[in-house]
């Protein structure tokens, strides 16, 4: 799939890890459609960004809203080949905090996010390519879901966050499997430590020392990095059916 040829939605694509993937889509000639809940934010990049994009409000938590927030958006690109999964919360909180044991609604609150929006993103995005015309290659369509570290080496506070993470990465085989026989493929990508929005809120020297737990190179990954991954998933087709991890080698440490 060549970059020119990319019509694109990315959800929580006002900021970080989103926002760089549009920004990299559209400097290459493709177009994208930055969906997100932050609207101001949202339509400040998609200004940014020029004729090529455009924002969308799509809360990936509501599935009717959702599905007409990506008809909507296939509707202004002129159809829709990639769709990347970028939304997401991270909530730290132990089974048992100070305050009693954690909610069973805080938990399902992250999942519902991280894990059925992935859901409610990708079955509004391959009902629409399933119809798409393959290319010379057969392709037709890429989902990509943004796993995380934390799906393997999950920490002490991040049940919830891990969980989802994890359930989000077990979707991506099944799902590859299943959209094969209309050429859409399903990838994975399951960043370490990143300089993202949630990063940003700790000090500087907190994110410093972060950085330098990395074995190589040591410190936090540039939302860019991730962005040419995500170039690289879209020119290759024998990627499909794996989640790739993007973290300079780090396992987390229990806490």
């Amino acid at each position: 799939m060549q970059m020119k040829e990319i019509r694109a939605i990315i959800t929580g694509g006002a900021s970080g890890l989103g926002l760089a993937t549009a920004t990299r889509i559209v400097a290459e000639g493709g177009r994208a459609v930055l969906l997100d809940v932050q609207d101001e934010l949202g339509k400040a990049a998609a200004a940014r960004l020029g004729a090529a994009a455009r924002f969308q409000h799509c809360d990936v938590t509501d599935e009717a809203a959702t599905e007409a927030a990506v008809r909507a958006a296939a509707d202004w690109l002129g159809g829709l080949n990639v769709a990347v999964n970028c939304a997401g919360i991270g909530v730290a909180a132990k089974l048992l905090g100070k305050d009693g044991p954690l909610s069973t609604a805080a938990f399902t609150r992250v999942l519902t996010v991280n894990t059925v929006g992935h859901f409610t993103v990708d079955r509004a995005a391959a009902a629409l390519m399933q119809h798409n015309a393959p290319d010379a290659g057969g392709e037709r369509g890429l989902l990509i879901h943004t796993a995380s570290v934390a799906a393997y080496e999950g920490q002490i506070g991040q049940v919830a966050y891990s969980a989802s993470k994890a359930a989000n990465a077990g979707m991506i085989l099944p799902l590859a499997r299943e959209l094969a026989r209309f050429g859409i493929r399903v990838v994975g990508i399951a960043p370490g430590l990143f300089e993202t929005p949630m990063m940003a809120g700790l000090p500087k020297e907190a994110q410093e020392s972060l950085g330098r737990q990395v074995p190589f190179p040591p410190r936090l990954g540039k939302p860019e990095e991730y962005a040419d991954l995500v170039a690289a998933i879209c020119a290759n087709p024998m990627l499909n059916g794996t989640t790739i991890r993007l973290d300079g080698a780090i396992r987390m440490a229990p806490k």
